[in-house]
């Protein structure tokens, strides 16, 4: 049996073991010499037994010598494993603190579109209308990029450029014609037909996609939203038990300002808020069980605790606006704000999903679009409007 082995001056590394056979017994010696290393080895092969002869100060001073390079590998390993380990905390800390300025930028603007947002309902009128016909213009210029879009395209054939920018001009002056007429139906209608005809007459060969895609359009940016308007300025009826309308400025409008359509859209608007809030905080803590593969990151477990956080706002609130009077109509009112906000927003997500984007604009940072701040109220202005016109007093009495 022999060991074949190399030495250098780095010391003695083994490459490999084979057997070797031996027919008869003999005493031979091997020594296995360097010019340039300071000792010998001697390998004796002894019948069966296998003997190594070293000499032990040169083979110690050798080992010694190569101690020095050891030490230096060990050295480079330690800086190769520092280079290997110092890029990945660096890329770590990086997406930690861009995540923690998007979460800031999140909170700050999110904020800020709160409070403008409470100061315009509060005003109502011209300024309240004013401002949902600039949000809608914006809205309606996102969906109908979003329709043009190569995702949705692919499928379908997308309407004119020309009849796109015709369709977000009469979306925005929808609302307008609400506040100034009270209903919009013909409005509507004149539109529509006048946006069919302009498909129907262009050149080449109008397709069916066209039409259904502006036809949403018209329903989805303009005529979903000006029930707002309906809700917020048509409801004229004083709410009479609001305490706060007692103590409200005379030159503010005094307490003719409180409105049943103005504490009912501060409910609703209200109740909106606390289901995304407490749907985003239930589905981050609890959430397990998906809702739909249109949104894969809404659970069964964050619908329920938005449910719980709308219904419970939406009661919370009826206390102290002392409208509605009944229990039963606040939870039933909280109820359908929820159920309205989550199809819009499934809605939403739906056609982002179609068009291959993740957000539908990049015009309030950390938020998006308005289409994605604005989809959950997109449906819930027309349930609200008709459940208080059809099922709720109008005078908190």
């Amino acid at each position: 049996m022999a060991s074949c082995i190399e030495i250098d001056r780095y010391g003695l590394i083994p490459l490999a073991v084979a057997p070797l056979p031996c027919r008869r017994p003999s005493s031979k010696t091997l020594v296995l010499t360097r010019p340039s290393a300071k000792f010998s080895l001697g390998l004796v092969l002894h019948g069966p037994r296998t003997v190594f002869r070293i000499n032990r100060r040169r083979f110690i001073t050798a080992v010694a010598r190569t101690e020095p390079d050891r030490r230096g590998e060990d050295s480079a390993t330690e800086e190769v494993d520092k280079g290997l380990k110092l890029p990945i905390n660096e890329d770590l800390v990086s997406e930690h603190q861009q995540k923690e300025s998007q979460f800031k930028k999140r909170v700050v603007f999110g904020l800020g579109i709160g409070i403008l947002v409470g100061g315009v309902v509060l005003a109502g009128g011209w300024v309240f209308t004013a401002a949902l016909a600039a949000a809608v213009f914006v809205g309606a210029r996102e969906y109908f990029e979003l329709v043009r879009s190569h995702g949705i395209t692919a499928g379908m054939t997308p309407p004119p450029r020309y009849v796109s920018r015709v369709c977000s001009v009469i979306c925005t002056v929808m609302p307008l014609l609400t506040l100034y007429f009270g209903n919009i139906d013909v409005s509507v209608t004149s539109a529509a037909f006048f946006v069919a005809m302009a498909l129907l007459l262009q050149r080449g060969n109008p397709r069916f996609a066209q039409l259904s895609s502006a036809m949403f359009g018209l329903f989805y940016c303009g005529y979903l939203p000006c029930f707002w308007v309906k809700l917020r300025c048509g409801l004229a009826a004083p709410a009479l038990n609001t305490r706060i309308g007692t103590a409200w400025p005379f030159l503010l409008g005094g307490q003719a300002h409180w409105t049943v359509g103005l504490v009912a859209t501060l409910i609703s608007i209200s109740s909106i808020i606390a289901a995304d809030t407490y749907a985003f905080l239930g589905g981050k803590a609890f959430g397990r069980t998906p809702l739909t593969n249109i949104s894969p990151k809404k659970t069964w477990e964050g619908v329920i605790a938005g449910l719980g956080g709308c219904i419970a706002t939406s009661v919370i609130l009826s206390k102290i606006f002392r409208w509605p009077t009944s229990l039963s109509s606040a939870i039933a009112f909280g109820f359908l704000n929820f159920f309205g906000s989550l199809f819009g927003d499934l809605t939403e997500s739906m056609i982002k999903r179609d068009a291959g984007v993740k957000d539908s604009g990049s015009l309030i940072p950390g938020h998006g679009g308005i289409l994605d701040r604005a989809d959950s109220y997109i449906f819930t202005g027309a349930l609200a409007y008709s459940f208080v016109k059809t099922f709720l007093p109008l005078y908190g009495v």
